[in-house]
């Protein structure tokens, strides 16, 4: 990326302010990617771990097996799932709140014993699911937002934090080397007329 600026006093004024601004912002940056990276990591794991709990929970209930047949499907159903937004690193992440059910009225007497449990079980089950799946979101969100933030650090110290103060040296040299013609000038001009007045009071 190609800086634009002319060789003046006021270009290089306007340079300097935006090179301090990114040389301010740089470590703030840094900061910034560091922690999201650590969050990201942080979401993955606790997805994971959920996934984990899911097939161990599922392993735990094998036994129920040859029961699941006797288990009317339409006794439980997710009617709602509440999400809240929460801030990690100063980005908007999705957090759990509650899982709404609707569990449909069934006899005791007539139903088998375990239908509660099953309904119980059921519920644990699909927590763990949802909940892993908000993590992973959060996980995939946190990540998007640490790479344009690497992007940005990149940018600042890669590209135009060099470019700015390259800019501001061949303004300086400029302006130094135009002081410097100026003064060879002046001090020509001033010894010409000095040669030229001593020369018209020899005569």
């Amino acid at each position: 990326m190609a800086i634009k600026f002319q060789y003046n006093k006021t270009s290089l004024t306007e340079l300097g302010k935006q090179l301090k601004m990114r040389q301010r912002a740089l470590p703030t940056l840094q900061n910034k990617e560091s922690a999201l990276r650590l969050e990201v990591r942080k979401a993955k794991e606790d997805s994971e771990r959920l996934i984990e709990q899911l097939e161990v929970a599922l392993k735990q209930y094998d036994y129920l097996a040859a029961l699941w047949n006797e288990f009317d499907p339409g006794l439980i159903a997710i009617t709602d799932v509440d999400l809240y937004t929460k801030k990690v690193a100063g980005v908007k992440t999705p957090a759990l709140g509650e899982i709404h059910y609707e569990i449909k009225p069934f006899n005791a007497f007539t139903q088998p014993a375990w239908f509660a449990d099953g309904v119980a079980i059921l519920k644990e089950l699909s927590r763990l699911g949802i909940e892993s799946e908000v993590y992973n979101e959060k996980a995939r969100i946190l990540d998007y937002q640490r790479k344009k933030t690497t992007q940005k650090v990149n940018l600042y110290e890669k590209v135009q934090i060099p470019g700015y103060q390259e800019a501001i040296r061949k303004i300086k040299r400029y302006m130094e080397d135009e002081e410097n013609l100026s003064k060879a000038s002046s001090k020509i001009v001033k010894n010409r007329h000095a040669q030229e007045e001593e020369e018209a009071s020899s005569l």
